[in-house]
């Protein structure tokens, strides 16, 4: 319907209610028998009514206002439209008839005007929003958490224009003083051993977790309990949007797989942090990549006097410097397009800018690829380490962290290895230099580019179906920021030649974590979505380590953060098998592969036989 169709409509019912109004008022006022005198001034009255009413509600927008969404704002409006226009339609009437309109039948009109008019918007409210509910069927939401912040979602919902195809049904509370209570009129129903019942029974679509303050293990359960139910599952981030009033509606978010893992998250010692980086000069290599990215955000927040970053690949580093150009403008930033593989160059942008903090993320980190191109991942990840760490030594930074891999501990892939040798290469220059050189080492991270992650959600958007490698294969996990938090961390820690090993958490089975995928998508797996094993690719192991035999650790300031014993290395010893490394790249794969073993004794090319027929050969190593 048109806005001109609908105010005529609205305008002629007014206008009938005003005549139908004053016409009531008179006939009540005189019983039914209106005197000859008092007819000519019912005329009167309701042509004068008319006219002001008219009047009035055009100056109060009244007509402008789209009813199916009226609130106390409206009543309001109209209440002083009808008044104001009465008022002068009674001194109108009295100026043209003499006559003074009875107070009876002006309070009478007044009375009658307000309930039908605000009766027939009130209405056509009724019919607009139910009109509108026979298009699109409700979403029934329930609401975990029966506290304040549930409190003031369940607000949200009932308020909020946004909801308005959304009904809440209740909520759910472990408290049992709140179990069969209502909170803003809705049910209690029962605990969370109750939701799967709950969900069945009123048909909930969405799932909100309005719990901000409960520990990520309790909210990890609480996901796995709503995950079985089919419905989409939403959360609230953070307490903080509780503690400054900032929740609203935009912060329900879809619950990632990072909340599943259950992990608290990483308190940093911003002060220790602060000594070693602020107003320091500090480089930060493979700037462009999901680490080196993230490391460079966080360590201009910490106001270094410049931040370099250095990226082979353009687009990248161009990217992460327009982000940190916007949100940092106070930092002075450096871009270097260099390879880590150019010596020459290495020592020349170390020479320019004397960094003295080197933060190396540049590195070959796609275990098959390697695999493929043995030579690749030895001249990047062996000899562009060796090129930066010479040239930090070089000219004098104060500290140097390697950003290492789990995969380098008792590794069956050539990636493995060769972070290993850029351990061992690091640790043996540690001993004759003034730069305080360690590694930190850690497992997976959620998202990183080439991470199974971003591969699975692929496969669910394409329909599948979702491919893993071994049904009995773990990993370790963490985010991207936490790893790098505790990155930082360790740096803070180093006095040289250590191993920091990050607190991984439990390792996740990637089965699970692909079933899990597919379930926050809203869709159940090897139902909506087939699950496919592929079987082992060179180079992986059913699970990783984060210690070989000969490590043992010992706490850190953090409790998160642990340090291996450091090896002592011979570094002639060293440099001579990294001479003939070098002089054997390009050759054949094998002769590759056994070079490496000469220098790390513990890698075994291994690759677990496995059966892709119904009837699985499980590999039963303990894990």
């Amino acid at each position: 319907m048109s806005v001109r169709r609908r105010n005529f409509i609205i305008l002629v019912v007014d206008f009938l209610i005003i005549w139908a109004s004053i016409v009531i008022a008179y006939l009540f006022r005189f019983n039914a028998d209106i005197p000859p005198g008092y007819v000519s001034q019912l005329f009167v009255f309701a042509a004068a009514s008319t006219l002001a009413v008219g009047l009035t509600f055009a100056y109060f927008d009244m007509y402008r206002r789209m009813w199916q969404y009226a609130s106390i704002g409206e009543i309001i409006g109209l209440v002083k439209a009808v008044i104001t226009g009465i008022v002068l339609a009674y001194l109108w009437t009295y100026l043209i008839t003499g006559n003074r309109v009875p107070l009876s039948i002006t309070t009478r009109t007044l009375e009658t005007m307000l309930l039908f008019m605000g009766g027939s918007r009130f209405i056509w409210r009724l019919i607009r929003v139910n009109r509108s509910a026979k298009n699109e069927m409700k979403t029934n939401i329930l609401v975990v958490g029966a506290g304040d912040c549930g409190a003031l979602i369940a607000k949200e919902i009932m308020t909020n224009r946004s909801f308005i195809q959304s009904k809440l049904v209740g909520f759910i509370d472990d408290d049992p003083y709140k179990r069969y209570m209502q909170v803003m009129g809705y049910p209690v129903f029962g605990g969370r051993g109750d939701i799967v019942d709950v969900v069945k029974m009123h048909h909930v679509h969405d799932i909100v977790i309005a719990m901000p303050s409960s520990k990520r293990a309790e909210i990890s359960d609480l996901i796995n309990i709503c995950m079985t139910t089919g419905a989409k599952v939403k959360i609230i981030p953070a307490i903080d949007d509780i503690i400054t009033g900032k929740l609203a509606i935009q912060t329900l978010r879809n619950v990632e797989v990072e909340d599943l893992l259950g992990r608290e998250p990483v308190n940093i010692d911003l002060n220790g942090v602060m000594d070693y980086v602020t107003g320091k000069i500090v480089l930060v290599t493979g700037a462009g990549g999901s680490i080196g990215s993230e490391l460079s955000r966080q360590i201009a927040s910490f106001s270094p006097s410049k931040l370099l970053l250095l990226g082979h690949g353009e687009n990248s580093i161009y990217t992460i410097e327009m982000e940190l150009r916007t949100r940092f403008a106070q930092v002075a930033i450096e871009t270097v397009i260099a390879d880590i593989q150019d010596r020459e160059r290495m020592d020349q942008v170390l020479g320019q800018f004397m960094p003295q903090v080197v933060f190396h993320a540049a590195a070959h980190k796609h275990v098959p690829l390697m695999e493929r191109n043995p030579s690749e991942a030895i001249k990047n990840n062996v000899f562009g380490t060796r090129n930066v760490a010479d040239a930090a030594d070089k000219h004098g930074a104060a500290r140097f962290v390697m950003i290492s891999s789990d995969k380098a501990v008792n590794p069956t892939s050539i990636m493995g290895a060769t972070k290993r040798i850029a351990e061992m290469y690091i640790q043996s220059i540690n001993n004759t230099s003034r730069t305080q050189f360690v590694a930190v080492r850690f497992g997976n991270v959620l998202g990183s580019r080439g991470s199974v992650i971003p591969r699975f959600k692929e496969q669910i958007e394409a329909g599948g179906p979702v491919t893993v490698t071994h049904p009995e294969m773990v990993r370790y996990f963490m985010t991207i920021p936490e790893a790098v938090q505790l990155v930082i961390q360790a740096g803070a820690f180093a006095r040289g030649g250590e191993i920091f090993i990050l607190d991984m958490g439990k390792p996740v089975r990637i089965l699970d974590l692909a079933k899990d995928l597919i379930r926050l998508s809203g869709l159940e797996p090897d139902v909506d979505i087939p699950i496919r094993f592929s079987g082992l690719r060179e180079g992986e192991k059913l699970y990783e380590e984060l210690l070989t035999e000969a490590e043992a650790t010992t706490a850190t300031q953090h409790e998160r953060i642990f340090v291996g014993k450091a090896q002592s290395l011979d570094r002639q010893e060293l440099e001579l098998k990294l001479l003939h490394l070098k002089n054997i790249i390009g050759s054949e794969p094998q002769v590759v592969k056994a070079a490496i073993e000469q220098l790390v004794p513990f890698f075994i090319q291994e690759h677990v036989a496995f059966n892709l027929e119904p009837e699985l050969q499980h590999d039963r190593r303990a894990i």
